[in-house]
């Protein structure tokens, strides 16, 4: 089987200021974020042929979540594209980097940038809320229609079921959950882009209030304004640039599971099954090959869901896998989310983990550095979507 996705690599990354809220404008982040990547792998404007995004331009009901669209940044990066891709129907996050990949190594393109960006910290007020479906202000519809009359407004409440389910099946405990959550907050001590640095502890964990059941307040990743862009290149390309470029050995899409939050076949586990299966079906790399996994955490079970998905612990095992916390710290054996994850660094829906992931494998991450990291898992999305990455060193 011919894996084209290894003539992609990733030869610049760029990350935007971060913060809560900032007075900047999604446009203005994303263009900071943009210009750094190009600036990082040492190409021009001018050679950026492709444009990518995950979840495309949302103008109504979802404030801040995805404020940017792609032909307005054409135009003020004054762009010539010979390819272009956004949309929501796609496989969670990552899958604009999947698009690109899939563009570059059949010669649609040759450098396309991927971003994410989010100014939710900014455009939320009392009554609006982006994570919280109608409160924009938009007609109810669609799959939504059967779960707002019962309150499950949110994504809290609908991995929330999940979670719950699995503390069910396996006596998945609070206390070990809680370990995504102190293990985020001690690497997010060592990252100066981080949100909340301070120190976090099991009493405070347990003592937060309740948001969604089993959820408390530091289970649920932090609203932000702020932008990443990575560069996929042809493979060919990157000998000739500046910075130390990234080959994508492998990834993973597949949906096999229901399109659905609450009919999916197995609420112990979600899509993340199906595409990391079909990552490992596409690489002769195995778990214990990986050295970093920056894993989606919008949720501290959906860290659970994808360590079990990847196989760095049985299905059902990732609650005894993760407690105590020595198994996934930076010393640890698979570290995870070592920039602070989504629940301390902040979201921006796991591109801040594919930064990190990229910034870990040049070994560039200075305090948090992980020894010798040469191999890199990302895994974004939860519930019905969900896409991966393996990131090898070249």
């Amino acid at each position: 089987m011919q894996i084209l996705e290894r003539n992609a690599a990733i030869s610049g990354i760029g990350q935007s200021q971060i913060g809560r809220p900032l007075d900047k404008s999604g446009l203005e982040l994303t263009l900071d974020a943009c210009l750094k990547a190009i600036a990082d792998a040492g190409l021009d404007p001018k050679d950026i042929d492709g444009l990518a995004s995950w979840p495309g331009f949302l103008d109504s009901g979802t404030p801040g979540m995805s404020p940017v669209p792609l032909l307005a940044l054409k135009d003020a990066l004054g762009l010539q594209l010979n390819w272009y891709c956004a949309g929501s129907e796609m496989p969670a996050q990552t899958a604009a980097v999947i698009n690109a990949c899939a563009a570059v190594a059949t010669g649609l393109a040759r450098h396309v940038i991927c971003f994410r960006t989010l100014t939710e910290a900014s455009s939320q007020t009392k009554e609006r809320r982006a994570s919280v479906v109608g409160s924009g202000g938009s007609r109810i519809s669609g799959q939504f229609q059967w779960q707002i009359p019962f309150r499950a407004m949110s994504a809290a409440n609908w991995i929330g079921m999940f979670a719950q389910r699995h503390f069910h099946e396996f006596g998945t405990t609070r206390e070990q959950l809680a370990q995504i959550a102190l293990n985020d907050r001690k690497n997010a001590a060592l990252n100066p882009d981080a949100i909340f640095r301070d120190p976090l502890s099991m009493e405070d964990y347990l003592n937060a209030r309740t948001i969604s059941t089993p959820f408390g307040l530091f289970d649920c990743d932090v609203p932000i304004d702020g932008s990443v862009a990575v560069i996929i290149s042809h493979i060919d390309t990157v000998k000739d640039l500046k910075c130390p470029s990234l080959r994508v050995e492998a990834v993973g899409s597949a949906l096999h599971g229901k399109d659905s939050w609450d009919q999916f076949d197995d609420l112990t586990t979600m899509s993340a099954r199906d595409a990391a299966k079909m990552l490992w079906s596409r690489t002769d790399l195995k778990p214990n090959d990986v050295d970093v996994a920056e894993l989606y955490d919008g949720f501290s079970f959906l860290a659970i869901a994808w360590l079990e998905a990847l196989g760095f612990c049985p299905h059902g095992e990732g609650g005894r896998f993760i407690e105590g916390g020595e198994s996934i710290a930076r010393n640890g054996q698979i570290p995870l989310n070592t920039n602070g994850g989504q629940l301390s660094a902040g979201r921006i829906h796991g591109y801040g983990l594919l930064y990190e992931a990229c910034v870990q494998l040049r070994g560039e991450a200075g305090e948090r550095q992980v020894k010798d990291a040469q191999v890199a898992a990302v895994g974004a999305g939860g519930g019905p979507g969900g896409s991966c990455l393996l990131l090898t060193a070249l």
